[in-house]
């Protein structure tokens, strides 16, 4: 096992304040990814629930039109929304976001089911009539002998958001070949990526990407340094305002929830707005933009080397050699 490093107080004090609610010796460990316990009855409705699309208004778009379960739980051929309260987002994977501590890039919502209301109801999403979709649920057959079996006869949207949130919570993805190294195989990291992960360390990413998520577990302004640009120079903060937007706080302006890393190498596009095509770049950013550091192309090359070795399985079959159009 790599020893832990304590970050220089300096660069601690700069990456966490003021929106870390811990110091890193205070944050939660890295520990291999686990199943959560999930009611399979529940999960099995939900998991039917989540690729029908005939919960959207138009009954052309599923949960899993945008989170393809063959994809990394993305869709990287559907761009970020243009209009509503999500414009410029881009969809993160839904696998693992049962074990973040909030949901939404702005860590708006504090439940699965709540972020699940909002994202069938918003207009630009998927923009779900419940009365229609409830009729639609309790007139096909399998769905009104299944809810009832599950919930009795008094089930509504309330009951529709649980299963979804229940089938949500059973997309973790276990058995990387990180968890194996956490577990103890000394030999499931090349000497490369072991190299990689003390950079990780050394340099600070997990004061923010830490615990079982490797991220997921708090928000960070996005620009701690100054120079937030691309290798185009574009501006990578744009107008984008973060949870500035919701609490009108000036210390939220471009703060957003920090996101997991687990399955990073098939999740591309990166950033919140998935303006960033390749993990080699945006590795690259996060040393300028989150340490004030420009990473040699190295220590860049031995990061993304650990970075994929986060990539996890479902239902037994690494995320990587997942295709559309694969069993799911």
């Amino acid at each position: 096992m790599l020893p832990a490093v304590i970050l220089p107080a300096t660069l601690l004090a700069l990456a966490c304040a003021p929106h870390l609610s811990w110091a890193l010796s205070d944050a939660p460990p890295m520990v291999p990814a686990a199943p959560i316990a999930t009611d399979p009855d529940k999960a099995a409705l939900g998991e039917r629930l989540f690729h029908d699309a005939r919960l959207s208004a138009d009954g052309r778009r599923a949960c899993s039109t945008c989170h393809d379960l063959a994809q990394g739980g993305v869709n990287p051929s559907i761009p970020p929304s243009s209009a509503g309260p999500h414009r410029g987002f881009d969809t993160p994977s839904i696998f693992n976001a049962a074990l973040n501590y909030r949901f939404g890039w702005l860590a708006e919502h504090r439940t699965l089911e709540a972020f699940n209301e909002e994202i069938l109801g918003s207009p630009d999403i998927m923009a779900a009539d419940w009365t229609a979709v409830l009729a639609t649920l309790n007139a096909d057959a399998w769905y009104s002998d299944r809810f009832r079996a599950i919930y009795g006869r008094g089930w509504g949207r309330s009951e529709v958001l649980q299963a979804l949130a229940e089938f949500q919570r059973s997309l973790v993805t276990p058995n990387s070949r990180f968890d194996r190294f956490l577990e103890g195989q000394a030999d499931a990291l090349t000497a490369e990526e072991a190299q990689g992960y003390r950079l990780f360390q050394d340099l600070g990413c997990m004061s923010c990407h830490q615990g079982r998520n490797v991220g997921g577990s708090l928000v960070q302004k996005f620009g701690v340094f100054a120079g937030p640009r691309d290798t185009a120079n574009r501006d990578l903060r744009g107008a984008d305002i973060g949870r500035f937007a919701i609490t009108g706080l000036e210390r939220d302006r471009h703060v957003f929830r920090v996101p997991s890393l687990r399955n990073v190498a098939v999740t591309a596009p990166y950033l919140h707005d998935g303006r960033v095509a390749r993990l080699d770049e945006v590795v690259d950013i996060m040393g300028r933009m989150q340490l004030g550091r420009d990473l040699s192309r190295h220590d860049i090359d031995a990061i993304v080397k650990f970075l994929r070795t986060l990539t996890g399985e479902y239902k037994g079959v690494p995320l990587d050699q997942l295709r559309p159009g694969a069993p799911r």
